[in-house]
């Protein structure tokens, strides 16, 4: 979690000041722009990661429990009948 928050937070950064310098602002918004862009950055991505793991939990769970029905399916189609 904390490497994709610095990730997040560095390319945040370096994408706000980048297109602060190529659009020819002053050094002092230059860092100004790249402080709220890697907050936003972060942020973005911290989002992005919970949602990310949530849904490769749910694949998960979603695919166990097809697996315990399968095999409990067999298990009742097997038992011989008295």
């Amino acid at each position: 979690m904390k490497f994709v928050v610095l990730f997040g937070g560095a390319s945040g950064f370096v994408t706000a000041a980048l297109t602060g310098f190529w659009a020819g602002r002053s050094a002092d918004r230059i860092l100004l722009d790249g402080a709220i862009g890697c907050l936003a950055g972060g942020l973005l991505f911290r989002w992005f990661w919970n949602v990310l793991l949530s849904g490769i939990r749910d694949t998960y769970l979603a695919r166990h429990r097809a697996a315990a029905a399968a095999a409990a399916a067999a298990a009742a189609a097997a038992k011989p009948k008295s």
